[in-house]
């Protein structure tokens, strides 16, 4: 209903692991007053909505929003070509960044390459040879204290990008850094403790298990927390309109029919060898298999570009491209981050964003991608 007032009070207390009880005591009420405000039977006063924010470290518009239709307007559409004409929305929304300019409202549709950024990124500081190949000395372009506030996450997810730069649009001063790495080569790195998180999307062939087993077996059994950001589709993209009439992997042992693969390590490619085995295709007769990209994006590049007929990705890099999508399964998208770095600021920072509305709507704008449970922490795995 327009105007009621929501919250996302109980999310942001599994996230910080505290009980209603020890909320409460930390915000003066009691605890049924928390289980009432939690399900929306009772709306907060300001000073208790103040509290909470305070005792969940978050802001108050954070916790506490009325659910309101946005409103519209209108909007000239702009084209890289002015002789071109941008197809209209079809019953799918068209993700577009907007601007107002010269007084009016414009819009830039985010299809396609323009969907994703690939812009020089500013160096922090510049490395000469130190004590040992390992050791650099390096002199800084920036304060110590405002490179200190940086997360660097490991990942392949396109999504991490986003969730990046609307986690620092959100906190001002917060840097996220994103190394692109699959899901395998992302656990190692935080092993190395080279990365504060790795984002996962891997699910055990034999039982089935999400992303929990993989951090077990390659961490060496560094405590770690898995923090859900999403649940999304994967399965084979095709060109617009599948002319191949793609169904399954089965068809991708068809003549006539090639592929791009990710390479080893990556999720995409585990579940493309899943599938396959399942489906009793060995891998020898799907063409191109061999042919590997290290990306989502490259993979829908090469399909949207005629240089495949199919690949592995998800749902939302498909929509960004305009090419068809053919599901294989639902999986969790989790972040893996190391339990002693849970108390460092930015991370904390970070993780917290996961509660602000804002952000949730920009993932959930992708579509294909669930954001029902993002910042849950699915799992704690003890050391």
């Amino acid at each position: 209903m327009s105007g009621r007032l929501r919250n996302r009070v109980r999310e942001a207390r599994f996230r910080l692991g505290l009980s209603q009880q020890e909320l409460a005591a930390r915000t003066g009420v009691t605890r049924q007053a928390i289980g009432a405000i939690e399900a929306g039977t009772m709306a907060p006063s300001a000073a208790v909505a103040l509290r909470l924010a305070r005792a969940l470290g978050c802001r108050v518009e954070d916790l506490f929003w009325l659910d309101e239709e946005p409103p519209e307007i209108e909007a000239e559409v702009v084209t890289i070509d002015p002789g071109e004409t941008e197809p209209a929305p079809g019953p799918t929304p068209v993700r577009c960044a907007l601007a107002r300019v010269g007084g009016r409202w414009v819009a830039h549709p985010l299809r396609g390459e323009r969907a994703f950024a690939t812009e020089l990124v500013p160096a922090d500081g510049l490395a000469r040879p130190g004590s040992s190949p390992r050791r650099w000395r390096v002199r800084l372009l920036d304060r110590p204290e405002d490179l200190a506030r940086t997360v660097v996450i490991a990942g392949c997810s396109p999504e991490l990008s986003l969730w990046a730069r609307a986690a620092e649009t959100t906190h001002p001063g917060l840097r996220v850094r994103r190394l692109f790495a699959n899901s395998v080569t992302a656990l190692h790195l935080l092993r190395q403790g080279a990365v504060h998180a790795a984002g996962v999307h891997l699910v055990d062939p034999t039982t089935g298990e999400e992303n929990a087993p993989f951090a077990r077996r390659l961490l060496g059994g560094q405590p770690v927390v898995l923090v859900h950001l999403g649940v999304w589709e994967e399965g084979l993209v095709v060109a617009p309109g599948n002319p191949l009439g793609v169904r399954g992997v089965t068809d991708l042992a068809r003549p006539g029919v090639a592929i791009v693969n990710r390479e080893p390590g990556a999720g995409a490619r585990l579940l493309l060898e899943q599938c396959l085995a399942q489906a009793g295709v060995p891998p020898a007769a799907v063409a191109g298999f061999d042919r590997e990209v290290p990306g989502h994006l490259e993979v829908a590049r090469a399909v949207a570009g005629g240089q495949a007929d199919a690949g592995v990705s998800t749902a939302s890099v498909a929509a960004a491209y305009g090419l068809g999508f053919v599901p294989l399964r639902a999986v969790r998208y989790d972040l893996v981050v190391r339990r002693e770095y849970l108390d460092e600021p930015a991370v904390q920072a970070l993780l917290g964003t996961l509660d602000n509305r804002w952000v949730r709507a920009q993932l959930a704008a992708l579509g294909g991608y669930d954001t029902t449970r993002t910042g849950e922490v699915v799992a704690e795995l003890a050391g």
